[in-house]
């Protein structure tokens, strides 16, 4: 096997067909970069330059075997180089994991952050429930979720991102949207809703029935994305129970009202990670988000 600094002999000779220039440009005589170059077309197997007392030229084996020397030199050089980047958090990849609503409420804002911070980190973006983020996160599949409570502090760290209020969507020209009040349980006692899934959002669903006395046989449709509820609404199926940011939406037809016994900053968009990850790109981001909550 032949090694870099033959490598790095041969493309000096073969760039300057000299061996006198070639030794100068290597720092060396041309006794040294002569035995390289035997060594190397012994390791090769073929020759690589045809040389007299007049002229140094390549042969077609060379010319070939130049192209492949310069990429593996390249390499070579660049891999400490990215080795250090990685290490310090600048290069790598980070695979984030979030769910619909922060897809329209914050990651823009965090990707445009990483971006200018980390323009050298690869983001892998996977839009998944809290749920499958948590098991994702476990796995070692995810490198940063943004996904609701509850989830296991001993096993996960995490830090908070958003905190909002939760509102109904109605129908831009439902009687609701006249109220001059929060809207109440008894004002949605009859009215055909469209709730969260007890299981794919069950951070939302649990959220709701500990506020609002929900009528189940009321309930005409079941999802599990802010975004197929608030299109349900415009479409005019009946109301749902979104986070203020579904307003960022801006689906025409659709009005927000406060909902009685909702408390400002009761929905939570948190940022979670395996306390045990050693990914330097995800401690950078920490360092980022930390910086920025305080």
């Amino acid at each position: 096997m032949f090694t870099l600094d033959q490598a790095r002999s041969f493309i000096a000779v073969a760039e300057e067909l000299h061996f006198g220039r070639a030794a100068a440009r290597l720092n060396m005589t041309q006794p040294p970069l002569s035995r390289q170059i035997q060594k190397l077309e012994k390791s090769v197997g073929v020759e690589l330059l045809e040389r007299d007392n007049r002229r140094v030229a390549l042969t077609a084996a060379g010319r070939a075997f130049l192209v492949e020397a310069r990429k593996l030199v390249v390499a070579a050089d660049r891999a400490p180089v990215l080795a250090r980047r990685i290490a310090a958090g600048r290069s790598g990849v980070l695979r984030i994991g979030f769910t619909a609503a922060s897809g329209f409420s914050l990651l823009g804002h965090l990707l445009s952050e990483i971006e200018q911070v980390l323009p050298d980190v690869d983001v892998d973006l996977q839009e998944l429930v809290t749920s499958e983020q948590l098991q994702a996160l476990e796995n070692g599949d995810l490198d940063l979720g943004l996904a609701r409570p509850p989830f296991d502090t001993e096993l996960f760290e995490s830090q908070l991102l958003l905190a909002e209020e939760l509102y109904v969507a109605v129908p831009a020209d439902h009687p609701l949207s006249t109220l001059r009040r929060p809207v109440t349980s008894a004002d949605l006692r009859e009215l055909p809703l469209i709730m969260h899934s007890p299981t794919k959002a069950r951070y939302f669903y649990d959220h709701v029935v500990r506020i609002v006395e929900v009528e189940h046989r009321n309930v005409v449709h079941t999802v599990s994305q802010v975004l197929t509820m608030v299109a349900l609404v415009a479409a005019g199926r009946g109301i749902a129970f979104v986070p203020e940011s579904a307003r960022l939406l801006g689906i025409d037809g659709v009005a927000y009202l406060r909902l009685a016994g909702g408390s400002a900053g009761a929905v939570e968009l948190h940022a979670l990670w395996d306390r045990s990850s050693r990914n330097p790109a995800l401690h950078h981001l920490l360092e980022l988000l930390r910086t920025q909550s305080h």
